[in-house]
């Protein structure tokens, strides 16, 4: 059975969750809290976290953001925040999906069948290789890369950082500017490469053997999984 993460601080809706997970066959375990949750996920291994966004002691989305520093676990946004906006931010801090409440169990149970779908379908070795060789310091702004820290610009640390928190997947240009600058409207795509190019050659100076940055021709890059 595959273990999933709920985040959810309403009793009443977290049961009507665990029920439906457990109909469907997945091992759920029930949090109220995002300190509980991030403790559960230093020393557990869940499939996928489903996590609320209103939580008593934390943002959600602050949560997702420590997450994204120790773990590329699935995660599924459940609110009751339907403006576009939040959806986007939810989506570009890591999130896999965003579920606006109400929703039926089915719906929800669908959608969390088919994240695991396609991250199962990717290397199996992706998440502990990229924790192993990538470590990101959200309060330091630091990427240590084989332990070693990175000395990184301000756009550097962010590029790198949006590639480690999804191994494999393929940013177009526009995206990684959209991303990573503060006003994407004014840099150029030539702004991406040049920084790819620094941040190889900062790479090569602690691994001169490995290139874990995948250039993706007409469409953009990705990090080796």
């Amino acid at each position: 059975m595959r273990n999933i993460l709920l985040v959810e601080d309403e009793p009443s809706i977290a049961d009507n969750i665990v029920y439906a997970l457990k109909t469907e066959g997945f091992t759920p375990t029930w949090c109220q809290t995002g300190r509980d949750a991030l403790e559960r996920l230093a020393g557990e291994t869940f499939a996928l976290v489903i996590l609320d966004v209103g939580l008593p002691d934390m943002n959600g989305f602050d949560v997702c953001r420590k997450i994204r520093t120790i773990s590329n676990v699935p995660v599924v946004f459940v609110t009751a925040r339907k403006d576009e906006i939040d959806r986007v931010v939810g989506l570009e801090i890591g999130a896999d999906d965003y579920v606006v409440k109400p929703f039926t169990p089915r719906e929800l149970t669908a959608r969390i069948r088919a994240i695991l779908r396609r991250s199962e379908g990717s290397s199996p070795t992706a998440q502990p290789i990229a924790a192993a060789v990538f470590a990101v310091d959200e309060e330091r702004c630091e990427i240590r890369y084989h332990g070693t820290p990175l000395q990184l610009s301000r756009y550097e640390f962010r590029l790198l950082k949006v590639l480690i928190q999804k191994p494999g997947r393929v940013y177009s240009r526009e995206r990684l500017m959209e991303l990573a600058w503060e006003e994407p409207d004014t840099a150029l795509d030539r702004t991406v490469d040049a920084h790819i190019k620094t941040l190889r050659a900062k790479l090569r100076a602690v691994r001169d053997d490995e290139d874990p940055i995948r250039t993706h021709r007409g469409l953009g890059y990705s990090l080796k999984e």
